[in-house]
């Protein structure tokens, strides 16, 4: 993800189970074999420049670290805070590696914490279960009392032992603490708030009461003490802590009729469902007290007819309702829940509370599909539905103005049928805005919670989210001057598709031809005559297609007020040294208060972002126009516009602030664990498309987009933890938009996504997901890693300075390569790489053939990435080729990053073209980075989520590619900083206006190139079998040089009937010949008006080639040329196995190389003779038995040179099947 979220957003994170109304210590989330003991545990924050850090936010400054107690095996730490609003975590290890929100949540949200005057304040920080808190926020009780100095204290009564420390991960206001270091004899305990020797509290509540008895008989006995925050009351149990939880679910409602459960099965045992509509279920050391209960019968079907659902599940004991609790379920689910088991003895074994979205989805998903939720409107006025099958209650509360004022409640109305509450007016509720309030259980907070929210279905919000608004999308104040009339780009196929992915901000943040009120915000699209809007221009005339956009739906990260962002001073900035920590840490200081963010932390998802609308248009119908202006100029710049969907997750979830699902239907729209937690495995918090309402939110949003805002296309983050059906009918309900009743054509709007297999869904974990090769037939692309990796090297978690096919591996090693892999072994993993190349050349499929380096013919699945197949696409649109995207190094800096030292400015820009290159002559969708084609840097920052402006905006005047801004911010780039130094410390590596403008010439060519041959944009599997084949293959194979043809029997290309591209990697000029190749071979034309010097040595005499060194070449064969061989039809051996034959390489010298590595060898000399032809044509891949030599001499004889193709047409059986879907 792009899906990184910065360490400090504001987001909630899953809670932490303590027993209501009290529970053991140690039942973490995160459990002590998950992390170790920390070496180190720092409050970072905004706090932390009060108290003499140098800058907030910062993990390692030891004046915020935190001391360990080994008493209370707890870290604690006090500090003298001014007065002031201030938000901090926990982080370990100096590093934001592991860090904890404010419900002991792994990467969880910011700490809220209001100092109303200046004083004293402690942090604690317990490692079992990961809670963090202060004495501000919670008065944390400690059991003091006679027992003390028999458990590790000085001193009885003693508030500063921390011994008894009591703790409360989920702020439920129960607080525990469990233990067993008591020996036999009769005690007395209270607690005390915050080492209080006064402000101690015994049984009775009162402030000084009496302490509570008890008696420890047998030495390790467990001893309970609980406390209530609310009631002051302290309790003790010596028959030990409760069994079990009411916080956590383990239990999973799978149907109506049954619950699944990890406890034994057993028709001996006693299973009981229980619920209370108060939520006044009490937990004891011997059972559940309070509300009724029915009896559940074991069934060894275990989850029965739900697994294909709930593939997870298989394997849990199976429990049964009675036939006559159906209609209780509505009663029931609205209501605490638990689930009991005790044996046959009576005695208790575990009691925990069911996760509730199959019986759900059962009961009401059906009906509630046919629903349109959220605001409509018709021509009597409005109707606002939202669906909250659980909830007790749903008020709407309905507003005149975006803030502040006073509101009209009106009541909702529920379907029983559906779960649907809705509530209608006049047309003057039109243009209101309104808010939910939700009165409904909540078993993550252990009780009934009144939840006042926005809308999830908003389609409109007021500034800053806090309210949504009933808007008519199509009335006039939510669209610019023509919008309806708006016509899209010419887009024959989707294979015509080339991408340019953008952030808002980075497009004209610093761009002076744009007004300064509309820098970084949507308008700035609607000018074009600025700077970046001429870029853009010139790149669609080109051949560009599409403008993918960074999340431009409602994010949580920026404020979307101006007047409240904080923004660093540039000109300061710009005056420090190229390889200055200075710059990151001036940045420091405004981190999450300017205006910068990716935004893959979702708060609306089918809204605008208001911090991208021009100052006082944040609210309702403006931003929408603002949006829509934007599409509206993009579009008639003749590019279409991609939006980038994040339905994977949210920012928050819980009662948090910024959470909204949740606060409506508790529990169900995100993953659980196996214990009800939050999965967050994709960063924050897992939604859970396998949920039919989760999955309906994600159609109904795709499609309002695509309907109402004419968007073009989507791209799915982290898309493969989605389960496969739901992306294929994502890809069905865009197809079935036509412009007649929708007034679009769904089957020209692009789907691709991240396909990355990791995290609870990995391999079809919970389903079938969209991953890679799950998603093969289905049309919908997924980002190919395999080329990216062979072409830059190395893997974005690996060392930067990984090379690869276009950074040098082999045929310019560098000193840290070749410390790693001697030449032998460069070779080697070179030529494997290569052949991840080749096939995403050719679209990626998984039946196309190659012959490998040691002359085996594989098909694509064949061959291995990772343990993988490489190739894993049925159609070529599923091929999304690229070797740039926002989530990594730019390709520029992982040049610089990878490439000798000794290599200069202009090679390296030549290493950063030919890989570019190779994306964009790909079969498929090729996508690049916004700046990959004028050499962007981020100054070497690899992940830029939060760096702002400074590190991310693109100078479209070309004077400045962003290299040499100082060193990117410590958080996720320090360990980098050494080799980056050096390197931006080298004026030498910085380009000029010069080098930026050339290399943009140069992408220009390639797009207008790729534009020229419908041979490079071929639309089915069957046509890239047929057409596309690789020459320079097998066990003599040049290395770094890969040959690419593309063949043309029909009237497919106009112009050409066979096109030959070179990709030399090597740093020196190659003559490459085959004697099989025909007469007549041209520079394409674009390239011989191109103004790189190199394209001078570029040359074809007869089937003898010149290919300058790091270059693409491109020659044509005009049709109505002979297509016979130059050189007569050599006859085949089967040492000459080879794909299309290797021909021969002769290469110019190499510079000498850094290190022990060497240049590679020449090839030797030596004709690879193509295959015999079949049926008019040469076949790619050769054949699993030798040849017939005989025949072929008798083909000889008899005259056939003449019908001999150049390149590839494959057999009929190896073309079957190829475009069928599974």
């Amino acid at each position: 993800m792009s899906s990184t979220i910065r360490a400090v957003s504001a987001r909630l994170a899953l809670a932490l189970g303590l027993l209501l109304p009290a529970l053991p210590l140690g039942a973490p989330v995160a459990r002590a074999a998950d992390s170790p003991p920390p070496k180190t545990v720092t409050i970072p924050g905004t706090l932390q420049s009060k108290v003499g850090c140098p800058g907030d936010w910062q993990p390692n400054c030891a004046k915020t670290y935190l001391t360990y107690d080994p008493a209370a095996d707890v870290w604690v730490g006090t500090f003298d805070l001014p007065k002031g609003e201030y938000e901090y975590k926990v982080a370990l290890n100096d590093s934001w590696t592991e860090n904890y929100g404010g419900k002991a949540d792994a990467g969880g949200a910011n700490i809220v914490l209001s100092v109303p005057e200046a004083r004293k304040v402690t942090f604690y920080y317990d490692h079992k279960t990961h809670w963090v808190i202060d004495s501000v926020r919670y008065a944390i009780p400690i059991v003091i009392g006679t027992w003390q100095s028999k458990a590790g204290c000085k001193a009885d009564n003693d508030p500063g032992c921390r011994v008894g420390f009591m703790s409360d991960p989920i702020l439920s206001g129960q607080a525990a603490f469990v233990t067993t270091k008591i020996p036999p004899g009769k005690y007395e305990a209270r607690a005390s708030l915050n080492g209080s020797a006064t402000d101690v509290y015994g049984g009775d509540g009162a402030k000084g009461g009496a302490a509570l008895s008890f008696e420890v008989k047998d030495a390790g006995q467990e001893i309970y003490f609980g406390f209530d925050a609310a009631t002051r009351k302290l309790v003790v149990n010596t028959d030990g802590a409760p069994k079990g939880s009411l916080t956590k679910s383990a239990a999973f409602w799978v149907t109506a009729d049954t619950l699944v459960w990890g406890v034994t099965g057993s028709p001996r045992y006693t299973y009981r469902l229980h619920w209370d509509p108060e939520a006044k279920l009490a937990l004891t050391p011997k059972g559940v007290n309070g509300g009724e209960s029915i009896a559940l019968e074991y069934s060894s079907a275990g989850v029965g007819s739900a697994a294909a659902k709930f593939p997870h599940l298989s394997g849990l004991s199976g429990f049964k309702l009675p036939d006559d609790a159906r209609a209780k379920l509505p009663a029931i689910l609205k209501s605490q829940i638990a689930v009991s088991v005790t044996d046959d003895k009576g005695k208790l074994i575990d009691i925990t509370s069911p996760q509730l979205p199959g019986v759900l989805d059962e009961l009401y998903a059906a009906k509630a599909a046919a629903v349109t939720l959220g605001p409509s409107i018709d021509p009597s006025g409005a109707t606002v539905r939202v669906w909250a099958p659980t909830a007790r209650l749903v008020q709407l509360r309905l507003f005149e103005q975006a803030l502040g004022g006073g509101s009209a409640a009106v009541d909702m109305k529920l379907d029983s049928a559906s779960g649907v509450w809705s509530a209608s007016g006049d047309k003057s509720w039109i243009g209101k805005y309104y808010l939910f309030e939700v009165e409904v259980y909540s078993a993550r907070e252990g009780k009934i919670v009144r939840n006042t929210v926005t809308d999830p279905y908003s389609v409109a919000l007021s500034m800053n989210s806090k309210r949504s608004q009933i808007l008519d999308l199509r009335g006039e104040d939510a669209r610019p001057a023509g919008w309806e009339a708006l016509k899209k780009p010419a887009l024959a196929s989707l294979n015509d598709s080339v991408i340019y992915e953008l952030h808002i901000r980075d497009f004209s943040s610093i761009d002076a031809s744009v007004p300064a009120a509309q820098r970084g915000t949507y308008l700035a699209f609607t000018n074009p005559a600025s700077n970046g809007m001429k870029h853009l221009k010139t790149l669609a005339d080109a051949g560009l297609t599409h403008v993918h956009l960074l999340p431009a739906f409602d994010i949580a990260s920026v404020n979307e007020d101006p007047a409240q962002r904080s923004e660093p001073n540039r000109a300061a900035l710009a005056a420090l040294p190229p390889d200055s920590e200075a710059q990151q840490a001036e940045l420091a200081k405004t981190l999450d208060k300017d205006a910068f963010n990716w935004g893959y932390d979702p708060y609306h998802f089918n809204a605008p972002e208001g911090s991208y609308a021009t100052a006082g248009n944040a609210d309702g119908a403006a931003r929408i126009r603002e949006f829509r202006s934007m599409i509206q100029g993009l579009n008639q710049a003749g590019l279409r516009v991609v939006m980038d969907v994040v339905y994977n997750h949210s920012s928050q979830s819980g009662t948090d602030e910024k959470s909204v699902f949740d606060k409506i239907v508790p529990g169900y729209y995100y993953r659980l664990n196996n214990e009800g937690a939050v999965e967050r495995s994709t960063c924050c918090e897992n939604t859970a498309s396998e949920n039919a309402m989760m999955e309906k939110f994600i159609l109904d949003s795709v499609t309002l987009w695509a309907r109402e805002h004419k968007v073009d296309g989507f791209r799915f983050d982290l898309m493969g933890h989605h389960m496969l059906a739901n992306m294929v009918k994502v890809r069905a309900a865009l197809d079935a938009l036509t412009i007649a009743k929708d007034g679009v054509d769904g089957k020209k709007i692009v789907l691709y996504g991240e396909g990355w297999n990791f995290g609870e869904v990995a391999d079809n974990k919970r389903g079938k997901n969209a991953t890679q090769l799950n998603l093969a037939g289905t049309g919908i692309g997924s980002f190919n890693d395999r080329l990216r990796d062979a072409v830059r090297g190395g893997n974005p978690f690996d060392d930067r300075r990984l090379q690869g096919f276009a950074t040098g591996l082999f045929t310019s090693p560098s000193k840290y390569q070749t410390g790693l892999l001697p030449a032998e072994a460069q070779r080697a993993k070179l030529l494997e790489q290569t052949d991840w190349i080749r096939l995403g050349l050719a679209g990626n499929l998984t039946r196309f053939k190659i012959t490998r380096a040691d002359d085996a013919l594989k098909t694509g699945e064949q061959v291995l990435y990772t343990g993988q197949p490489a190739a894993y696409a049925g159609l070529p649109q599923e091929n999304i080729v690229y070797v740039s995207a926002h989530d990594n190094e730019t390709l520029f800096d992982k040049v610089q990053f990878a490439a000798p030292d000794n290599t200069t400015l202009a090679d390296r820009i030549r290493m950063n073209n030919l890989a570019a290159d190779i994306a964009l002559l790909s079969q498929g969708l090729p996508f690049f980075h916004a700046g990959d084609d004028i050499l962007r840097s981020k100054s070497m920052d690899g992940n830029s989520y939060n760096s702002g402006d400074w590190f991310n905006a693109i100078d479209w005047t070309y004077a400045d590619n962003g290299w040499g801004r100082g060193l990117p911010l410590a958080n996720g780039n320090k360990d980098r900083w050494p080799v980056a130094q050096s390197l931006l410390a080298n004026k030498a590596l910085k380009p000029s206006q010069t080098q930026i403008i050339a290399a943009r010439d140069h992408f220009l060519d390639m797009l207008r190139l790729r534009k020229s041959s419908p041979l490079f944009r071929l639309t089915t599997a069957d046509e890239v079998l047929a057409r596309v084949s690789f020459l320079n293959e097998g066990a003599k194979q040049t290395p770094g040089l890969i040959v690419m043809a593309l063949a043309d029997d029909a009237a497919l290309d106009p112009n050409y009937a066979r096109i030959l591209v070179f990709f030399n990697a090597n740093p020196g000029a190659l003559t490459w010949s085959n004697a099989q190749l025909p007469n007549g071979w041209k520079l394409h034309p674009i390239l011989a008006a191109s103004a790189d010097s190199a394209m001078k040595q570029a040359a074809a005499q007869g089937a003898s080639f010149t290919i300058p060194g790091r270059s693409t070449v491109v020659f044509v064969l005009p049709k109505g040329v002979s297509l016979a061989p130059a050189g007569g039809l050599a006859v085949a051996t089967p040492a000459a196995v080879g794909g299309g034959g290797a021909g021969s390489a002769v290469p110019t010298p190499a510079p000498v190389t850094e290190g022990t590595g060497a240049a590679p060898a020449a090839a030797t000399p030596a004709p690879k003779p193509l295959l015999p032809p079949t049926g008019g044509s040469l076949q790619q891949n050769p054949p699993e038995s030798p040849p017939d030599y005989g025949s072929l001499l008798g083909l000889v004889v008899t005259g056939v040179l003449g019908i001999a193709a150049l390149f590839v047409i494959r057999s009929k059986q190896d073309r079957d099947d190829q475009d069928k879907k599974p």
